[in-house]
């Protein structure tokens, strides 16, 4: 099978029409045979729908859950819903997803999907072992409810645009804008040879920008540090401030600059971004590994790679302890900044 960015009409001298799906179920079963191409081999896409008793979600069961190993220290988890888009958006998909915002809010709900996910990963030989080699080797249980309680989107898979979807994310900024994200495949079909049409691909959907970005803007009302830091552990939130504050004193010129999908300290222009998860905070400066490595001892360090020739480095901060060495690898990337 051939999976394109943008719908195709004609490949390789044949003509490929719309085959639009029947029915949901399906549009489910492509996604399910097709997952490992459609969100990538560092993917794990479990069926859950006819396993999950709708108690375990207040009722809401998704059509899937999806955990995205991209980032081995930092994978992200979704509950995945498959619709059509000729369902009634107010009527039928808003409750559904509505309930799903619910769910993540509830512990007990949370608990009890991670012990169903659990048990369904333990029961399956092929996929407890491909879970065990992405989180290498560590306990599964424990990994499971760390992934659930520090990332927690939504993903909608639709066969058409919505202009619903846009509106709501205007509106709902701290749940639909913030968690869900979507992905629409269209099927074309010539004498038995499929296409599938997905726009935008995975890891477009999924990629954050970590370059400079202009300050202000439409945008600059919309998202705000109360957006982000919202549900964020406290022991973040202190560490964050406490950054913020150190580079305040420094130079009262350095401002606050956040956008959707982070926030950023900025003197003229951004010299480091921020993002956050539930218990964590990661910190996105540029800088080479190797000299990362020489100053950040006490936190996980990543290097970033989406950018040629450009040097990025990501640190992860779960806790309060040495902050001082975070606040020394900003303060360079301050300087070469200011020095630029």
């Amino acid at each position: 099978m051939v999976i394109v960015s943008a719908p195709v009409l004609y490949v390789n001298g044949k003509r490929f029409t719309e085959s639009p799906f029947q029915n949901e179920e399906e549009f489910e079963r492509l996604v399910v045979e097709n997952a490992e191409i459609l969100f990538g081999e560092k993917s794990l896409y479990i069926d859950l729908k006819s396993r999950v008793e709708g108690r375990a979600l207040g009722a809401a069961i998704p059509d899937g859950l999806l955990i995205d190993f991209r980032d081995p220290e930092n994978p992200e988890f979704y509950l995945v819903e498959i619709e059509l888009a000729r369902h009634d958006f107010y009527k039928h998909i808003f409750p559904q997803i509505t309930k799903f915002f619910a769910f993540f809010k509830n512990p007990k709900s949370r608990a009890e999907l991670v012990e169903k996910t659990f048990t369904v990963i333990n029961s399956d030989p092929n996929m407890r072992a491909k879970f065990n080699q992405m989180i290498g080797g560590k306990e599964i249980y424990k990994s499971l409810k760390d992934i659930i309680e520090n990332s927690q989107n939504i993903l909608i898979i639709i066969d058409n645009e919505k202009p619903e979807f846009d509106e709501v994310m205007e509106t709902y900024t701290d749940t639909w804008d913030k968690m869900v994200k979507v992905m629409i495949i269209k099927r074309y079909n010539a004498n038995g040879s499929v296409i599938l049409a997905v726009s935008p691909d995975f890891e477009e959907l999924l990629e954050q920008p970590i370059e400079e970005e202009e300050e202000g803007g439409e945008e600059s009302d919309r998202y705000t540090e109360e957006y982000h830091l919202e549900g964020v552990a406290p022991n973040i939130v202190a560490a964050y401030e406490r950054i913020k504050q150190e580079f305040f004193s420094i130079d009262p010129g350095i401002r606050i600059n956040p956008t959707k999908h982070y926030i950023a300290l900025r003197k003229e222009k951004n010299f480091v971004s921020i993002r956050f998860r539930k218990k964590k905070m990661h910190i996105t400066l540029r800088m080479s590994y190797e000299q990362g490595r020489q100053i950040i001892k006490s936190h996980k360090l990543t290097s970033e790679t989406r950018h040629p020739g450009r040097e990025y480095i990501t640190i992860t901060i779960e806790n309060n302890n040495n902050l001082e060495e975070v606040i020394q690898a900003i303060m360079q990337a301050y300087k070469k900044q200011t020095q630029l």
